[in-house]
């Protein structure tokens, strides 16, 4: 049945019983014909209906990295694989590596690259290879090409905003390491 088929119909059907001793009620007209009028199609030709996207998210390994213990049981250990992950990187690089409840490294994931003195990080773009690793615990690490190893206050804001975020999510944030260029001894 076409949309002005619809139109053309007698007045709605009354309803086969009564309603507990109360007049016969009239079925409820659609509201298509009332669009119609309100909203014509200006060729004349019926709308198609809206498609909703529906999406999949996946989490994509690209690589492996070797190491030799899985479990990080110190900030040195996470140190050592967060140095191996980003190398001697140019400029600054933010990164969080997941960890199940026995602190093993599910992955590692770069969050962010920036500039020689800063880089963009938001508590969502942090949280998102979390939430899709099914991590239950985080440890973020960004250098600083400077060489000074002092968090500055936006370090220490975005801590924060990070252990906040881990809190409502229910994902433990338990480091934010900062790593320097080492110094080379001769």
């Amino acid at each position: 049945m076409g949309q002005g088929e619809a139109c053309k119909q007698t007045p709605w059907p009354l309803c086969s019983s009564p309603t507990k001793g109360h007049e016969r009620m009239y079925a409820t007209p659609s509201p298509v014909p009332q669009q119609e009028r309100l909203f014509p199609c200006p060729d004349g030709r019926p709308s198609r209906p809206y498609r909703v996207p529906v999406y999949r998210v996946t989490l994509v390994r690209e690589s492996r990295l070797p190491h030799t213990q899985p479990q990080l049981r110190s900030s040195r250990d996470a140190a050592v694989i967060s140095r191996q992950y980003l190398g001697e990187v140019d400029r600054e690089h933010f990164m969080v590596a997941m960890l199940d409840q026995k602190h093993k490294v599910i992955g590692i994931n770069t969050v962010s690259m920036g500039s020689l003195t800063a880089s963009v990080v938001h508590p969502r773009e942090v949280m998102k290879p979390a939430i899709l690793s099914n991590a239950a615990a985080l440890l973020c690490c960004h250098n600083h090409p400077s060489g000074a190893p002092q968090p500055s206050q936006e370090d220490r804001a975005l801590t924060k905003r990070l252990v906040d975020a881990g809190q409502l999510l229910g994902i433990t944030v338990l480091d934010h390491i900062i790593l320097v260029r080492r110094e080379s001894t001769k």
